[in-house]
């Protein structure tokens, strides 16, 4: 049975991320990677739409915050050093309606708080930054960027291999129990044992929790981002980024416009309920997934709460004009014959019993076991910094 100090669950960014760092600060310890399918960063890290986030959205003090503002200059210099494909294009924020400038101006003052480089501007401004956009008011984000977040993978992948790290394809975990001083870690790929494990399962982050001993107080409930895509003759009708103002009660950014490092202009997404963890189809139904999401007590009290948001991400899921509606509230010359199908994204959302969406970071630890048990968006801009904050944590007892 192969041994190392420490087994990463999981081959997405916050997973590689946190090997990266933990075989630079500690050279000769050894570390290995499992990933349950054929290729890394094939979930959420591989459909994400690539936002290098500024971190003007979240609560001062939080981890989220906190990762994203470290994490953001910690990518840039990863991703110079490394050659990766970025750009720092900058984003507009828009208030369309005046009920929403009180909350625009409630996101510039979290911007200020959090040391973001940002602005309030007017409508002249806003249209000379995006002249198809509608707006009262909105904040211009100039540190705002967009990157390669494959490529990003690869090149961690890259330096852990050369740092005598081994990353294991096709290893689902099954089941994890200590013998002695080590976690025997049981996969599809073989058995694996280390003195150390963390959890960077995404997707299915609290199974794997549940798999090591530990009761996590939340679940994951799958929401699908489906998407659009501009076609090439109304890709001039977006230069950067365009962003509504989001509601502060649910922790989805709502519909948005992203211009992608390799081209083209995404548009969405919406958010609602996937019929299976890895459920990328409106068709894809794996009956133990939905089944835990309907029967549980979080979820059933998100879903009382705020049935009137969710009847309409559904609707927009049914109806390609209802999806431009929303869009055109940003961008009022986009048509439905600008729009072509774009691959969906599942987003990891963890669910607190009483019915809260957990909107921070959430990091726990049981006996040797570190569990990420939240990292929606911003990990991908993040994932240096929490790889750095988990590599703390267990530096602590490895001494």
């Amino acid at each position: 049975m192969a041994t190392s100090d420490l087994i990463v669950v999981g081959g997405g960014i916050v997973g590689l991320a946190t090997a990266y760092r933990f075989v630079h600060r500690f050279a000769g310890r050894t570390c290995r990677v499992l990933e349950k399918e054929a290729q890394l960063a094939f979930h959420q890290t591989g459909r994400n739409s690539g936002v290098l986030h500024s971190g003007i959205y979240y609560k001062p003090g939080s981890l989220k915050a906190k990762n994203c503002r470290e994490g953001k200059l910690a990518m840039q210099a990863f991703c110079e050093a490394e050659g990766v494909p970025f750009e720092i294009c900058g984003k507009v924020i828009v208030a369309t309606s005046p009920e929403e400038i009180p909350r625009l101006e409630a996101i510039y003052q979290r911007g200020q708080a959090n040391g973001v480089t940002c602005e309030l501007i007017g409508r002249d401004r806003l249209l000379e930054l995006e002249p198809h956009a509608a707006g009262l008011q909105a904040i211009h984000v100039p540190e705002a960027g967009i990157v390669d977040y494959r490529a990003v993978c690869e090149r961690l992948a890259a330096h852990i291999r050369q740092a005598q790290g081994e990353i294991t394809l096709r290893a689902r975990v099954t089941s994890m129990h200590a013998r002695g001083p080590e976690i025997v870690v049981r996969t599809t790929a073989g058995d694996f044992a280390a003195r150390y494990v963390v959890n960077c399962a995404g997707l299915h982050s609290d199974r794997v929790a549940r798999l090591s001993g530990s009761r996590p107080p939340v679940k994951i409930v799958p929401f699908r981002g489906e998407y659009f895509k501009l076609t090439a003759a109304a890709e001039p009708l977006v230069r950067n980024l365009i962003y509504p103002v989001p509601d502060p009660a649910f922790p989805f950014l709502g519909v948005h416009f992203t211009r992608m490092l390799r081209g083209g202009v995404e548009c969405g997404p919406n958010a609602v309920l996937a019929f299976a963890r890895e459920g990328y189809f409106k068709t894809t139904v794996n009956l133990r997934d939905l089944a835990e999401s309907l029967s549980y007590s979080g979820f059933l009290r998100v879903a009382a709460k705020y049935w009137r948001t969710g009847a309409g991400e559904m609707w927009r899921s049914v109806s390609k004009r209802a999806f431009v509606r929303a869009l055109q509230r940003l961008v009022p010359e986009v048509r439905c014959e600008h729009l072509l199908p774009a691959p969906a994204g599942v987003r990891a959302q963890a669910l607190d019993r009483d019915g809260s969406l957990v909107d921070d970071f959430l990091i726990e630890a049981h006996d040797r076991v570190v569990n990420v048990l939240n990292a929606p968006s911003p990990a991908a801009t993040s994932a240096l910094s929490i790889g750095q904050t988990i590599v703390d944590r267990l530096a602590e007892q490895l001494g």
